[in-house]
């Protein structure tokens, strides 16, 4: 860590304002300010390079060291001591002064020994399941987590801290017997799907002016904890459970094609984080309405109609199958199965345009290999019988009609012009009476 942000760190989070007392105001009448020279106990001898920084303290305990048995209530006040001298010191110290940098050092190994008194490091194990979580032990050292119970910065270089592999919930060792919400990925296994009313909202009382996760009593006015609204959810939330985070709301895309982020409680933030890539979203039954209204919407169900159509060729081509074409859609997985299904990130992607240019590229591959890479796929190409006339036809051509019942491909134009049925149903039917007349010659 720089010194700059050593020195912001301390500014913003550790030094309370109203301990830099009198200097602030500058000298009163009738009192000396405060000398550098007056409190020597903090540094002995001079320093000569910035790499020999001294971290004595002057005190009797060495207190980097790792401490033996018990405390008494002595050690940390020495340190509490330790702390506000070190404290008022970088006040009254020159700016960007080396003694400076040193202080600001020392009183952050001082504070981190002070949280290390309180809370002294046991022995967790592993692995912990609770509530449907699968908490792992992190071995992570960075300070930037913060605790999902208890909202504190997790201190990760002396405290012990787990996350859930499920719903990434994250938790001081010492929170995890105070948790009460289930895992949510044990909601998106048991129930897939959205709440597709725009924040269904029952109001403060229906809640009884408590908390909906844990219950503890909130207001609109703050007193004693201020409600937080999830537009997710509709409900109220305190300051613990809704951290203000914003999330993009799967209703008011579904409904209003709104794609602005809203802010969610913590457990709504995870459920819709892991909902993200799911398909579970049937637009044509939800609000067919939109294909209507939203023509990068039907761009791509053309685009999807066409794969499905090219799936076949793929996984009866072995040169398809050796260069492994399908896996190019194995992020959305559901494209080679239906064209229906959407996941709420493929409707954003839809919006920002990305997947319009990633499926196009991806058609287009594909069509290349039927129709010029591959001579089996070739091979399964279909000539108009209609007109006789024209190259190779393929069901995902943008000029043909395809005939529901035998799959038959014709021009578009030949086949709506005609006004009699499929040459190749006709054939198949006769086939079938024939078939009927040499089991049965008698006619019984």
């Amino acid at each position: 860590m720089e010194y700059d942000e050593r020195l912001a760190l301390f500014r913003q989070t550790r030094l309370n304002p109203f301990d830099r007392g009198e200097e602030e105001d500058g000298p009163q009448e009738g009192k000396t300010p405060p000398q550098h020279e007056s409190r020597p106990e903090l540094f002995s001898g001079s320093r000569t390079h910035s790499s020999d920084r001294t971290m004595d303290l002057g005190l009797a305990e060495d207190h980097f060291s790792r401490p033996v048995g018990s405390f008494v209530a002595s050690d940390i006040e020495q340190l509490k001591l330790a702390i506000e001298e070190c404290k008022k010191l970088i006040l009254e110290l020159p700016e960007n002064s080396e003694r400076q940098k040193d202080t600001v050092v020392k009183l952050i190994h001082l504070r981190l020994k002070l949280q290390e008194l309180k809370d002294p490091e046991e022995d967790e194990p592993n692995l912990r399941i609770l509530l449907e979580h699968r908490f792992s032990k992190e071995k992570s050292k960075s300070v930037k987590q913060t605790c999902d119970k208890c909202s504190a910065i997790i201190w990760g270089l002396i405290q012990t801290w787990y996350t859930c592999t499920g719903c990434y919930y994250r938790c001081h060792s010492k929170c995890m017997n105070l948790i009460t919400k289930p895992c949510v990925r044990s909601k998106v296994s048991h129930q897939s799907e959205y709440e597709l009313s725009i924040c269904p909202e029952i109001g403060l009382d229906r809640q009884d002016y408590r908390c909906a996760e844990c219950r503890t009593p909130i207001s609109l006015r703050g007193v004693p904890s201020e409600a937080r609204q999830c537009d997710y959810t509709g409900q109220y939330y305190c300051s613990t459970c809704h951290w203000n985070d914003t999330a993009i709301i799967p209703a008011r895309v579904i409904h209003n094609w709104e794609f602005e982020s809203r802010k969610v409680c913590r457990s709504s933030l995870r459920y819709l984080a892991l909902m993200m890539s799911r398909p579970v979203l049937k637009l044509k039954e939800i609000n067919p309405l939109l294909f209507n209204f939203v023509e990068e919407l039907v761009e791509i169900r053309k685009l999807r109609q066409d794969i499905l159509l090219m799936k076949p060729y793929f996984i009866t081509c072995k040169e398809a199958m050796e260069a492994r074409l399908l896996l190019q859609l194995q992020d959305r997985q559901h494209f080679v199965e239906n064209d229906d299904m959407y996941s709420l990130q493929d409707l954003i992607d839809i919006s920002s345009g990305r997947l319009s240019c990633s499926l196009t590229e991806i058609h287009t591959t594909f069509a290349k290999h039927i129709k010029l890479d591959c001579e089996r796929c070739q091979a399964k190409g279909f000539v108009c019988e209609l007109c006789k006339e024209g190259d190779i036809l393929f069901p995902f051509d943008s000029h043909t009609s395809v005939c529901h019942d035998c799959s038959a491909v014709f021009h578009r134009d030949c086949y709506y012009d005609n006004s009699t049925t499929c040459p190749r149903c006709a054939r198949m039917t006769e086939r079938k009476q024939d078939e009927v007349v040499l089991r049965n010659p008698s006619g019984d």
